[in-house]
């Protein structure tokens, strides 16, 4: 069920239970005008959510019961017994409709006109008729809610199973006496007063078909497995809460000093108890992002047909939970937000289409938990920011000079959209244009304690990200130290953590002078606690043997260095002060059992220290966010050889970094080699230009497969970068594949298979040569659109026998197919533009002469639900990328199959 309509028919359902409590007060008691004016509310709320929604039917009756309600509200019209017994047809007749729409989703067939005439001719003083059917004189039925689907919780309401379970709640003897009643929600609260005092007779009511129609049913009213509970109150249960915790804290650490004694068995089910209660009221205040952006696919969906555009809305991460109040307080710039993506990000059908995009824009949603924080990101494949616009305007409206804004980067321009009265609408719309808007969006933001930033690309989009921290939660942190000060690291953010020495394979190097350790064969950055919080004086030594905690932001991945590791404690999470709310090393402060304060740190802030996860230029412009949205960034090594002009090789390719003394270097049939762990391994220099340096260390790029391993000489390590490999200019020399775009510099790509079989003219064969055991020379195709995967992988393929065949993208594979070519087997990437890789495969699957030649996919996407998307297109078999021996295997097997069948 659409969740508009849910939302709808759960509110009506409960504003009716009201209608019906307070009529029968009106009646009671006609002059009083606060019960009259909420009944009209209500009823005009009906109506106008019925309009909305396009429920033609239910807005008829519900118009025309507003109409005799304003009647009374005016004082033109006598609250009457007859008036008020038709008023109450017309919520049965309300009631029977929605009882159909909750099972169908549709208004039931046929028409209200007969209920409505005698409404009109009640609001107009004529004389209303009786209904058609004879009147059964009856008392009045207690209120009945039609069927309806589950509950959806709004904010501010929790379950009663939630808070049972928080609170173990139970009546005492006093209610037990007393015979206590059960949980009622207001409106039950409500009614059951009207019901149990002694009101006057109530006088004969005439009943309608739809009043019998309501009857039988016997549904308990919807509802009453909820309690609507003010927010304040949560609040207040969530902080005593929090001081349970850091008792039991205390007394946790009391305990341990103690030992084993009478008062260990009772703090355990003591801390049991506190827990399952923490967890409870927990619960109670977080919801489902997703509540909040349940409302937005209809906006989206309008704003399409009022801008002429055809939008695609995506929404990920939809079950991240963030507290109610924090949820409250971000719809409206979440809405404001997708609306201006709608309105200024993407172009017309006609724009698109002649930028080579799809007619179809998108706006991708998506939450996620990072490092104790909710980051919530509004993208769109639009137009971008129009930079040249804002400075135009920023110059006009005096905000910055000429001058000044030739020394902005682009992204301190962009940031400027942020400024109270700037827009850069041509005209000014129902949509947009009035100068307001991101402001305030920002304004609300930073009230809750969060942050928002953009990344912008012309011609690529726009990317609004949203950051919240947490103002109060219960959280699990690791408790470390550094220089004698203690700190907590969010559990959230921690992947493991690693003993570092200088013997053991977990040694701290250096790279450019900034600090890294190996891990499983990939290098981290690594930030010391102490230097970085500037704990110790800036020429104190950096130890050799150290704690490394490994931490995760998004997908990157560095340690954060500290003297000690304690346990892990659930600690309260307390808002930072004012002074240090800039300070983005911080996300809060916590009070531990032995009550001292300490601080918490941020895995995000700490981040930006590294170079990696989060690179800022001195403008603060973020470097990853231009090409995150170019497509999937990798890990490049930059270094330079036998000149100036940068080299990168990827990270993932390299096995270790090593400074070899040129003294141990020696020669061996010409070539430079040096005994390295106990074999010879051969150093090719990176560059023809390039000599080994005659003194001092030699700089070395070492790559290893198995016992073999070539070093390979450079000059100089400059440093590591997250990027997008994307070949622009093709290179002539050997060793060079092309010339990238790295971190904003013209930077070559090494061919790093010339290089190994310089070192071993069989690198390759050994590795393959279990792989054909047949004398046939098998061909084959292999599609990927990076050049650079292509190079590295044909050496490999020829040198195990295969005849190897390139195409950049699916449609050059296709124009082969046409052509008439054929081949033994396909090797097809997913990643590409245009068609991808499961479309390519359904399409040679469905017609032409290589719907049996078998086919394999490459990607980095590695999940079962891609292997079993790949399985149902007809891929052979599904090899992650990198993995050399897997893809030979696997060549091998399904060859083998084939020449068998």
């Amino acid at each position: 069920m659409d969740d508009l309509l849910q939302e709808f028919l759960t509110e009506t359902a409960e504003n009716l239970d009201v209608v019906d409590v307070e009529i029968v007060k009106l009646e009671q008691d006609p002059n009083n005008r606060e019960v009259l004016s909420n009944i009209f509310r209500l009823v005009h709320t009906i109506k106008g959510t019925c309009g909305f929604l396009g429920l033609p039917r239910l807005e008829a009756v519900a118009h025309a019961g507003e109409n005799v309600l304003g009647k009374f509200r005016a004082g033109e019209m006598e609250v009457t017994e007859d008036a008020v017994s038709l008023i109450l047809e017309a919520i049965d007749a309300i009631k029977a409709i929605l009882k159909v729409l909750g099972e169908t989703e549709q208004e039931p067939p046929g028409t209200d006109a007969a209920i409505i005439a005698r409404l009109d001719d009640l609001a107009e003083g004529r004389h209303a008729p009786p209904p058609a059917a004879a009147p059964v004189i009856a008392p009045v039925p207690e209120p009945v809610a039609p069927i309806m689907p589950p509950r959806v919780l709004k904010p501010g309401e929790v379950s009663l199973d939630e808070l049972e379970a928080a609170f173990q709640m139970a009546p005492g003897p006093e209610a037990i006496a007393a015979g206590a009643m059960p949980l009622l929600s207001e409106a039950e609260a409500a009614e059951t007063a009207v019901v149990q005092r002694d009101p006057p007779p109530a006088p004969p009511v005439q009943r309608s078909e739809h009043a019998e129609a309501a009857d039988g049913r016997g549904e308990a009213p919807l509802g009453n497995q909820t309690l609507r509970v003010s927010v304040d109150l949560l609040e207040n249960l969530m902080t005593m809460v929090s001081e349970l915790v850091l008792t039991r804290n205390q007394l946790l650490q009391m305990v341990r000093r103690m030992g084993d004694t009478e008062f260990s068995g009772p703090l355990q089910r003591l801390s049991l108890c506190t827990s399952e209660l923490q967890e409870g009221v927990m619960k109670t205040r977080m919801q489902p992002i997703g509540n909040a952006w349940s409302k937005l696919p209809r906006i989206v969906r309008d704003l399409s047909h009022e801008l002429k555009k055809k939008i695609d809305l995506q929404m990920v991460g939809a079950e991240t939970e963030l507290d109610r109040q924090v949820l409250e307080l971000i719809k409206d710039p979440l809405t404001h937000m997708v609306r201006n993506s709608a309105d200024h990000g993407l172009e017309t059908p006609a724009e698109r289409r002649a930028a080579g995009k799809s007619e179809t824009g998108r706006i991708t949603l998506n939450a996620y938990h990072e490092g104790g924080h909710i980051i919530i990101q509004i993208a769109d494949d639009g137009r971008g920011l129009n930079l040249t616009r804002i400075r135009q305007k920023v110059a006009s409206n005096g905000l910055a000079s000429e001058a000044d804004l030739e020394a902005m980067s682009d992204a301190q321009v962009a940031r400027f959209i942020f400024h109270p009265g700037l827009s850069t609408a041509e005209k000014v719309t129902s949509v947009s244009g009035r100068g307001v808007g991101m402001d305030v969006v920002r304004t609300n933001i930073e009230k809750i304690g969060g942050t928002i930033d953009l990344k912008t690309n012309p011609g690529q989009g726009t990317t609004f990200q949203i950051k919240i921290p947490l103002t109060l939660a219960i959280v699990s942190a690791l408790i470390v130290e550094c220089a004698g000060e203690r700190f907590a690291v969010p559990q959230i953010g921690v992947v493991e953590l690693v003993r570092a020495t200088p013997d053991s394979e977990h040694r701290i190097e250096e790279i450019n002078r900034t600090p890294v350790v190996r891990l499983r064969n990939r290098l981290l950055p690594l930030i010391f606690l102490a230097e970085t919080l500037k704990l110790v004086p800036p020429e104190t030594k950096r130890p050799e043997e150290a704690f490394i905690i490994v931490a995760q932001v998004g997908n990157q991945t560095f340690g954060i260095v500290v003297d000690r590791v304690f346990d892990t404690e659930e600690i309260v999470v307390k808002p930072v002060a004012t002074i240090l709310r800039d300070n983005a090393l911080f996300s809060g402060n916590t009070i531990l059992g032995d009550g001292s304060v300490i601080m918490i740190l941020d895995p995000n802030g700490l981040a930006l220290q590294t170079g990696e996860a989060l690179r800022e230029n001195h403008d603060g412009q973020t470097d990853q966010a231009v090409t995150a949205q170019q497509g999937d960034a990798s890990s490049l090594l930059i270094f330079r050889a036998g000149g100036h002009e940068l080299k990168a090789v990827p990270l993932s390719l390299v096995a270790r970094l090593e400074e070899i003394e040129v003294d141990r270097i020696e020669r061996s049939n010409g070539r430079p080699v040096v005994q390295y762990r106990g074999r010879l391994m051969p150093i090719v220099c990176a560059d023809a230009e390039h000599r080994l340096k005659t003194s001092g260390g030699q700089p070395v790029i070492v790559f290893a497969d198995g016992e073999r391993a070539m070093g390979l000489a450079v000059d100089e390590i400059i440093d590591i970068v997250e990027d997008r490999l994307d070949v622009e200019l093709k290179a002539e020399r050997p060793g060079l594949i092309g010339t990238a775009v790295v971190a904003g510099q013209a930077t070559g790509v090494v061919d790093v298979a010339h290089y190994l079989t310089q070192a071993y003219d069989d690198w390759f064969r050994r590795s393959a040569a279990e792989v054909v055991t047949t004398s046939r020379n098998w061909s084959v195709l292999l599609v990927d659109d990076s050049p650079f995967f292509r190079n590295m992988i044909l050496p490999v393929l020829s040198v195990a026998g295969y005849r190897v065949t390139t195409a950049e993208d699916a449609v050059t594979a296709l124009r082969l197919r046409e052509q008439g070519t054929d081949f033994d087997l396909i090797l097809s990437d997913i990643e590409m533009p245009g068609m991808d890789g499961f479309e390519f495969a359904e399409q040679v699957r469905r017609e032409g002469r290589w719907r049996s030649t078998p086919i394999i996919a490459l990607s980095s996407r590695t999940s079962p639900a891609d292997f079993e998307r790949g399985r149902a297109v007809g891929f052979a078999d599904y090899v992650a990328k990198g993995d050399k021996a897997g893809l030979l295997e696997s060549l091998r097997l399904t060859l083998e199959s084939r020449r068998a069948a």
